[in-house]
């Protein structure tokens, strides 16, 4: 198939430091091209990828200074996007809805997976006024605030086999704490449960600015008050095969309705386990006494870090090599661009540039 990802601009493709949407879009985006699709990404120009970039920004708006609205820069790619929509067979958004009311047109080979919470009160009079549309939950959880939308189907992520490597023993015995410092994260939760654990306790975080008062005022004077607590900061991919791998287990303790959760999938890979809080898509990712523990109090999460022994980390990597690969997450992908109503397959001009005749299908 011909095939259109249009990825957020606030990070590149993948995304040098955090960005969750911008990773996932990539491992899709790479592992489509290995299947033989022929794949156009619309990403900033910073953007790495095997695909054809098409490059609306010379960089990742975020990284970007002199940027204060993203907005219009977004527009500028939707209007690429309509320019250049004939040219695919399906066209797969990435950036919740601001292209909702553009695609009309050609709404039946598209599809928009929502990677945000969508528990929020200004959403579903928005989805209500454009229920035809095919969209899809990266868990079941996220759907349940919704109004009667269109669910193309439920796709969990996932990441290449290859990416991170795992490690059957864990090389340090610390607790790891991975993504941003917000206060749904609850990182007051992972350094009290260390501190209870008598565990040493690494937080590799980011901190946005609109963060920036939490950490100041509630949880940079925990990191200074227990001496078990070490701030690392913003890592890259590289570093955070190596920081996962010697944990002894992911704390994720967070206290909102989690969408996905990338690093417990992350920590997965890397055969650590993890002890997540039950909110969310948590109970749809961790297998309990599996990859990991679930637990309700940070009592439960003390003593599932004294039962981490009991825990199989060969188990743990086959959790996530039976359901979180890049090679499922797109398969899957594949089959619902198929099943869109106004979906075409371009395998005619795949076959050709092999040496094989064969005519354009048209599904229905």
């Amino acid at each position: 198939m011909k095939i259109a990802q249009i990825a957020p601009l606030a990070e590149s493709v993948p995304p040098k430091l955090y960005g969750g949407t911008e990773r996932i879009v990539s491992y899709l985006t790479e592992e489509l091209v290995r299947q033989g699709h022929d794949v156009t990404l619309f990403a900033s120009g910073d953007s790495q990828t095997s695909a054809e970039l098409v490059p609306i920004t010379e960089m990742a708006l975020r990284l970007n200074p002199a940027v204060v609205d993203t907005i219009p820069y977004h527009m500028v790619m939707l209007e690429e996007v309509r320019r250049r929509a004939d040219e695919f067979d399906a066209l797969h958004f990435h950036i919740d809805m601001l292209h909702l009311p553009m695609v009309q047109n050609f709404i039946g080979r598209t599809v928009t997976t929502l990677h945000g919470r969508l528990d929020l009160p200004d959403l579903p009079p928005f989805y209500r006024a454009f229920p035809d549309h095919s969209l899809v939950s990266i868990s079941d959880h996220q759907r349940f605030t919704m109004p009667p939308v269109n669910w193309g189907g439920t796709i969990y992520h996932g990441l290449p086999a290859d990416l991170l490597t795992p490690r059957l023993s864990a090389g340090e015995n610390y607790l790891a704490f991975l993504g941003r410092i917000s206060p749904e994260k609850r990182p007051d939760r992972a350094i009290r449960i260390a501190a209870r654990s008598g565990r040493k306790l690494k937080i590799a975080a980011k901190i946005d600015n609109v963060d920036r008062a939490y950490w100041q005022d509630e949880i940079a004077p925990l990191v200074d008050r227990y001496p078990n607590v070490e701030y690392i900061g913003e890592i890259n991919e590289q570093q955070k095969a190596q920081f996962l791998g010697q944990a002894s287990a992911l704390l994720f303790p967070i206290d909102w309705p989690e969408p996905f959760g990338l690093v417990m999938i992350e920590a997965m890979a890397c055969a650590t386990p993890v002890i997540a809080f039950r909110c969310g898509s948590v109970p749809e990712v961790i297998q309990h006494g599996v990859s990991g523990y679930i637990v309700e109090s940070e009592d439960e999460a003390v003593a599932a870090v004294a039962a981490l022994s009991h825990l199989d980390r060969a188990r743990v990597r086959g959790a996530f090599d039976a359901r979180f690969t890049a090679e499922r997450m797109a398969t899957d992908y594949v089959a619902l661009y198929r099943d869109l109503p106004g979906a075409r397959t371009d395998a005619a001009r795949l076959r050709r540039r092999r040496g094989e005749d064969a005519e354009l299908q048209i599904v229905a």
